[in-house]
């Protein structure tokens, strides 16, 4: 669903209807430009997994999208600095590349960058998968924070009690003979 959500899937049928930049947008008719550019500005997506260029260092990769929506590169890598601290990655770390990281590690910088740009609309896959306590309450904050600025989060979460703090809505998908995947959504009151 969050691949169908962030037009990497695209249903057979339907419609997907995002607003960008004012407009009101079917992600199953839009032009690959036009995804392109509402990914960069409109929907943000963290996944499970971090997908980096190697041998890139930590801080520019979490900088990266703000720098490409216009934020000057000094202030998206202070931005960063505050991102990765709050996610408790070392200060060592940042001038090397997050292939080398523990699996958490990966997760925390894939959240940072996730969060470095205010995106109306979140895609969060499994965002506290991997994480210990302090950092799972961490993303809490985030996404509490992204809900706060009017945010739409669109999640799969397995840990049930961050769903319970985080979602609004509670939607459970999956075939009847499989396990149900638990789908959270959260929006910000006004857009509830």
């Amino acid at each position: 669903m969050l691949r169908s959500l962030y037009a990497n899937y695209k249903p057979d049928a339907g419609k997907i209807l995002v607003e960008h930049m004012g407009e009101t947008v079917d992600l199953l008719a839009a032009e690959p430009w036009e995804v392109v550019e509402i990914r960069r500005r409109t929907i943000g997506y963290v996944s499970q997994f971090l997908r980096v260029i190697p041998r890139v260092m930590t801080l520019d990769i979490v900088a990266e999208p703000a720098v490409v929506n216009g934020v000057p590169s000094e202030e998206a890598h202070a931005a960063a600095r505050i991102l990765l601290s709050r996610l408790r990655i070392p200060e060592r770390l940042w001038s090397l590349a997050p292939a080398t990281f523990s699996g958490g590690e990966q997760q925390r910088v894939n959240i940072a960058r996730g969060f470095i740009v205010a995106y109306p609309v979140l895609l969060l896959d499994e965002p506290t998968a991997s994480l210990d306590a302090a950092n799972r309450q961490t993303v809490v904050e985030l996404i509490n924070e992204a809900k706060a600025r009017g945010a739409a989060i669109v999640g799969i979460f397995h840990d049930k009690e961050v769903r319970e703090v985080v979602a609004n809505r509670l939607f459970e998908i999956g075939k009847p003979s499989n396990a149900k995947v638990p789908v959270a959504v959260s929006v910000a009151e006004a857009y509830a």
